[in-house]
């Protein structure tokens, strides 16, 4: 393999500077060193971008030719379908769209008007579907929505249903531009949009007698929405003071909202309004997430038949999902229908993940060694490392570029087979790429490698302070993997750094009590400081919570605090439920993970006795 990087690797930074900034006389100045790079289809694209709109037919396509089957052909042809979308050349955007494989919302609605242009009778249904969304869709798409609405195919009650999406996720201006679809008269008031995102609690007692028509009715639900997001007794209170001059669908659907933010606080109430939503004379239908709540909130509580009653409400594609597959089948077994419960888990134990696992148990099976780990031959690792877009990947990589390396990566193996995928991990292990080589060896269907899936490089130096801590080696993997994947130089967006993510307050705190000197920030992307520091947190955590694994690793992503009061006021929890019912969805995940890769981290590393996902995750006790 050529040297990816050699002297060339700052021209190659600066000629993709050049090209941020336009500067095409640059680009070529430093074109001309690297012809014979590794990254070169980068710098043919850089120079072809530049002049796409007025670039012959030929050269573009030649350029897609001779990169067929490459990112950068994608990308330049996704630009340039972009570029004849806008120019309207139907002919030839019919012909290249096809071969698009990264497809965005923007080229979906230019291929839709061109399929309308032809006549496409399914085009409109396609269209129409794009409309149900929260977010503000691209330009492309209005002529579209334009001719749908003309056409009645999108309704006034589709208008208001998006209107309503947007507003729920406090997308005020989306709201206010889709409104203009609507009646002069009922087009939402920018003014009072603006007086409800200053005071919702404000705004609902100004115009609390004046709710009588659509356009002043949503804008009320929006404020008691936004009230809702601070509390739900100030939202109630104000709506049994104006309720009754709410038809009965909004009545529900205030219910449903009112009962979605209670269980997201776990407000003991939740189910209640939940049921009462249901009870109306017109039941606003629930959303998904509304569908989720509904069912965890009933999960809490005991009551598995409402358990069963909305998992079988949910949309197929989500039925379908392993979390409501998993609760469908535990629904059964209280029933006792054990025949019905077991053809549920027996396939759903055969998958790799945290149900996987829970639905093994529930069967009586332990998780055991996994069949014999796939070994990838030095030849498959050779061949691997020879593959052009593993080469680029590599490269971009090396030049700290890591967005780009990974896109360049999932688009490379993203058709690989079983074999392919284990040696690609392999490659990425050995270029000490921790997170490509998990991401790529989870990927497997038939054949795999748990070692690979489960990395444990640092053992070394993880030994001293898990002796010094006396903390379970198969956890603090399970979370650092979950938390870093091995990456020592990382850093979240919210400012978390290194191997087991610290916050930099956190980070301080820890290093005062350890007591040491001269400590900055700088040094928590050290891999020694950094296990150091996160161990000693983990350890306190684990010693606020009992040893609980699963309430010190809800306290060790979301804080102590709020581990805490996710408990139940009265009753013990099992674990399992407790962790369901977390109302964070990046905590509630984060523990399932973390307690499952323990179980393989325990597995790997020959631990016992053997501990069940189970009696890891425990009872949790009451508040009181």
């Amino acid at each position: 393999m050529k040297s990816l990087v050699a002297g060339q690797g700052e021209d190659f930074l600066a000629m993709r500077e050049a090209f941020r900034t336009g500067d095409a006389t640059r680009v070529t100045f430093y074109a001309r060193n690297l012809q014979n790079h590794v990254l070169a289809p980068y710098v043919e694209y850089y120079q072809l971008r530049l002049y796409l709109g007025t670039t012959d037919i030929g050269t573009i396509r030649a350029f897609l030719a001779r990169h067929h089957d490459s990112l950068v052909a994608d990308r330049l042809r996704g630009d340039w379908l972009r570029i004849l979308g806008k120019k309207q050349h139907w002919a030839l955007f019919a012909e290249e769209y096809p071969k698009l494989n990264n497809k965005d919302d923007d080229l979906i609605c230019y291929s839709l008007q061109q399929r309308l242009a032809a006549r496409d009778r399914e085009a409109s249904d396609q269209a129409r579907l794009l409309w149900f969304t929260e977010r503000d869709m691209p330009d492309s798409c209005t002529s579209i929505f334009n001719i749908l609405v003309t056409t009645g195919q999108i309704s006034s009650e589709d208008i208001w249903s998006r209107i309503r999406l947007a507003l729920e996720a406090g997308s005020t201006g989306v709201a206010r531009h889709i409104s203009r679809y609507l009646p002069v008269n009922q087009v939402l008031n920018e003014q009072r949009l603006k007086e409800v995102a200053r005071d919702p609690q404000r705004y609902l007692e100004k115009y609390q007698h004046d709710f009588r028509s659509r356009v002043d009715r949503e804008i009320a639900l929006f404020a008691l929405s936004q009230l809702l997001r601070s509390g739900t007794n100030q939202a109630y209170a104000r709506w049994h003071k104006i309720h009754k001059q709410f038809p009965e669908s909004d009545q529900s659907y205030f219910l449903s909202t009112l009962a979605y933010r209670a269980a997201l606080k776990q407000d003991p109430r939740a189910l209640g309004w939940f049921l009462d939503a249901a009870n109306s004379k017109q039941v606003y239908p629930l959303t998904e997430a509304k569908l989720a709540w509904k069912a965890r909130v009933a999960l809490r509580e005991g009551k598995w038949d409402l358990v069963m009653q909305c998992i079988e409400s949910m949309p197929s594609a989500m039925q379908q999902a392993d979390v409501w597959r998993y609760w469908k089948a535990r629904s059964l077994k209280t029933k006792g229908e054990l025949v019905a419960a077991n053809e549920i888990l027996a396939p759903l134990s055969h998958e790799h993940s945290y149900y996987g696992q829970m639905a093994k148990e529930e069967l009586g099976v332990m998780l055991s060694e996994p069949a014999a780990n796939y070994q990838s031959s030095m030849q498959e690792i050779s061949d691997m490392q020879r593959v052009p877009g593993i080469q680029r990947a590599l490269a971009l990589y090396q030049l700290n570029l890591r967005v780009e390396a990974n896109r360049e990566w999932v688009w490379t193996i993203r058709n690989f087979n079983d074999e392919q995928l284990l040696a690609a991990a392999e490659v990425a292990y050995r270029h000490g790429l921790y997170d490509r080589a998990i991401n790529t060896a989870i990927q497997t269907v038939s054949q795999h490698n748990f070692n690979l899936r489960y990395l444990a490089p640092y053992r070394e130096q993880m030994r001293e302070v898990l002796r010094y801590q006396e903390l379970d080696e198969a956890f603090v993997y399970g979370l650092i993997r979950q938390e870093s994947r091995f990456l020592s130089d990382v850093k979240s967006s919210a400012g978390a750094m290194g191997l087991m993510q610290l916050m930099p307050a956190t980070a301080k705190w820890v290093a005062g009590k350890l007591g040491m000197q001269n400590f900055h920030n700088h040094l928590v992307t050290d891999i020694n400081t950094n296990l150091r520091l996160g161990t000693y947190y983990l350890k306190h955590v684990l010693t606020l919570f009992n040893n609980q694994p699963l309430l010190a690793a809800a306290a060790y992503n979301a804080g102590p605090g709020r581990a805490k009061q996710w408990r139940d006021e009265i009753r013990p929890l099992e674990g399992a439920i407790y962790a369901e019912t977390i109302p964070f969805n990046e905590t509630r995940d984060y523990v399932k993970v973390v307690l499952n890769n323990s179980m393989y981290y325990a597995n790997n590393f020959g631990h016992q006795p053997a501990l069940t996902l189970t009696q890891r995750l425990g009872t949790v006790s009451p508040k009181q």
